[in-house]
């Protein structure tokens, strides 16, 4: 399954975002697909999870309370609502998928990354 995300642009702090992650064929129930992100000089860090089967989430200590996660099956997308948006948030966001519990923070338990999509938060 090939993974595309969207969403990105520039914003303000405190504005919101919503980012998608389309698959290119619906994913298993026992898949789980995850949202990372990769500031420049630094390591791809986890953001959120979701699975695919029964919706459950898992999220980064930074992202909880103001990132939500979430899925809709009729269009094999995977959704990153993201409010109160800090510059500290400023990176490229790709999507991961693996098969497995999405409670994993580990950056080579996903793969098929897409292309990311760049979100710039302005202070």
């Amino acid at each position: 399954v090939q993974l595309q995300a969207s969403g990105g642009g520039l914003v303000q702090a405190g504005d919101s975002l919503r980012l998608s992650c389309a698959a290119s064929s619906r994913p298993f129930s026992s898949h789980a697909m995850g949202w990372f992100r990769q500031a420049p000089g630094k390591e791809r860090e986890f953001v959120a999870s979701i699975s695919w089967g029964d919706s459950r989430t898992y999220y980064s200590d930074s992202s909880k309370g103001r990132f939500s996660i979430s899925k809709t099956k009729a269009e094999n997308t995977v959704y990153l609502q993201m409010n109160s948006l800090k510059p500290e948030d400023t990176a490229v966001y790709y999507c991961g998928i693996r098969v497995g519990s999405p409670r994993t923070s580990y950056v080579y338990d996903y793969g098929n990354w897409g292309q990311g999509t760049q979100v710039t938060v302005s202070s």
